[in-house]
């Protein structure tokens, strides 16, 4: 009896001890992932020659931290400095990507699959990791400085419209208790044939009922489906750039196509080349910004008829009641993700001003393609100071592609370090770029 309490008062005793050396495992490992960060944030390491391909700002460089890891979109980045990155499907599995220094140089040597199925939108919220896909939005509960998850996801919302025309999705969170997820219409303009020259569109549009539009759920309950959520948005197109800063949502969007050869006579491939501008929007609840029945003209600065809704490119009858965007960017560009700055690293004027990912056009022919550049809209006070500033390019390659599958890169994702350095990612080759602000010389 005697004996068999001291083996059992020993096995215990021997567990406990491995848990204990257990814990003492993880936690060296977690405090040694977390010195690598440290020491890479106060002496970061070196550019690239060339930054990489990049063209920058002076005083900026940049490295390729990651390369060949998938057609990459968003991305999230948690305090130890881990990184998850959306990848498209793309005749492959998707999922997410997760990325981690081990060594402290700066690169990330160890990339881990996540999941499949084609994901854009990716986050980090309360020891989750979010995930958006076509038609859902999960979530994994994450262990502490573990890089992957122990288990399955949970299903947050399910059932959601998605095709490959614009389902892409983009998600946001208020802080609050909700989340946020844009529902892209699958058309050009509402017409009941896609994309057919001289066809009007349906009118009212029935699509704006369940798509073209921001809705809201719970973050926290599983099982929602889209009649669970509110619209709290409507009249957009196709809009993955969403972000919640300062009490609003922000919204970037990609305008319509085709105005002269859906058209010809009405519109030159000049005009469809710069007049439908890309938005920026700030979303209040109940706003209406006016997709398909006008679009935002870059060069009149107005909100226009579309011609599938009787415009000719100069009248604005229809379009009085529409909430009009706080920014605008040239036709085409194809904005994917955008952030508000909130580091320290970079320059004063860079504080709280938003970095916006442009995939970059393919509707500009004959015209040269543009876009395929990370932009900057500077902030004063809350609101848009000043002109746009085109932050990084060199994306494309030398020289502007006709086709932008054969561009060198197209901006897909932007995401700030925990030192307050700039991952930009991109989809051709699953390149992520890390750029630094090493100061004027």
């Amino acid at each position: 009896m005697l004996k068999g309490h001291t083996y059992k008062s020993h096995r215990r005793q021997r567990t406990a001890a491995l848990e204990t050396n257990g814990r003492a495992v993880v936690f060296a490992a977690a405090f040694a992932l977390v010195l690598a960060w440290n020491l890479s944030a106060a002496n970061p390491p070196a550019c690239d020659s060339g930054n990489g391909g990049l063209e920058l700002p002076p005083g900026f460089c940049a490295l390729v931290v990651a390369d060949g890891i998938g057609p990459a979109r968003h991305m999230a980045v948690a305090p130890n400095g881990d990184i998850y990155v959306g990848l498209q499907a793309n005749g492959r599995k998707g999922g997410v990507m997760a990325l981690r220094d081990a060594n402290g140089d700066g690169r990330f040597e160890i990339k881990q699959k996540i999941g499949q199925d084609s994901v854009t939108g990716v986050a980090l919220r309360n020891g989750y990791l979010y995930l958006a896909k076509f038609h859902s939005v999960e979530r994994y509960k994450m262990t502490p400085d573990e890089l992957t998850p122990p288990g399955p996801p949970e299903i947050v919302v399910s059932g959601l419209p998605g095709v490959e025309e614009h389902g892409d999705k983009g998600i946001a969170f208020d802080g609050q208790g909700s989340l946020y997820v844009n529902i892209g219409a699958p058309s050009n303009a509402c017409q009941p044939k896609n994309r057919r020259a001289r066809v009007p569109g349906q009118d009212p549009c029935q699509l704006l009922e369940k798509q073209g539009g921001i809705w809201k759920f719970s973050e926290d309950k599983l099982g929602q489906k889209q009649e669970d959520g509110t619209r709290v948005a409507t009249g957009l197109r196709q809009m993955p750039a969403i972000a919640w800063h300062d009490g609003a949502l922000y919204i970037a969007m990609n305008n319509r196509d085709q105005l002269d050869t859906l058209w010809p006579g009405l519109f030159t491939a000049k005009e469809n080349a710069e007049r439908p501008a890309e938005p920026l929007y700030r979303a209040e609840t109940g706003a209406n910004f006016g997709w398909p029945y006008c679009f935002f003209d870059y060069g009149e600065k107005k909100l226009l008829m579309n011609p599938e809704y009787g415009g000719d490119g100069k009248k604005a009858d229809r379009c009085a009641g529409f909430t009009p965007p706080i920014a605008s960017f040239p036709a085409h560009w194809a904005p994917v993700d955008l952030m508000f700055y909130s580091g320290a690293q970079f320059p004063e004027h860079y504080k709280n001003g938003i970095f916006i990912a442009f995939h970059g056009s393919w509707n500009r022919a004959p015209m040269p393609q543009d876009g395929y550049n990370v932009t900057f809209q500077p902030f004063v006070d809350g609101h848009p100071s000043g002109s746009f500033e085109v932050f990084a390019s060199g994306f494309a390659g030398a020289t502007p592609p006709m086709n932008p599958d054969k561009a060198a890169a197209r901006a897909d994702g932007v995401a700030e370090a925990p030192d307050g350095s700039l991952y930009i990612s991109e989809s051709q080759h699953g390149k992520i770029w890390r750029v630094i602000y090493r100061g004027r010389k």
